[in-house]
């Protein structure tokens, strides 16, 4: 390349990125300098509050348990917990 091409490429660039501002500037506008006001939420407090024992207790029905569907020689279906 001859310093012509060169000097021209980096003029087009220059020029390129200058009205790519100026395009950029019209359509977002210029930066908001304005001050805005936010609500804060409360501090989280480190007690901890027990579960409803009518829920969470140990004869709760747990869904993480696989339960397997089978059908019996009386062609009603039982239900098998835990099994896989």
């Amino acid at each position: 390349m001859k310093k012509a091409d060169i000097a021209m490429i980096i003029l087009i660039a220059s020029i390129s990125v200058m009205v790519a501002y100026f395009v950029a500037k019209s359509i977002f506008g210029d930066v908001y300098s304005g001050s805005a006001s936010v609500k804060t939420i409360d501090k989280i407090s480190e007690t901890v509050v027990q579960p409803n024992k009518d829920i969470f207790n140990k004869n709760a029905i747990n869904p993480a348990v696989q339960i397997q569907i089978t059908e019996t020689a009386t062609n009603s279906s039982t239900v098998t917990p835990g099994t896989q």
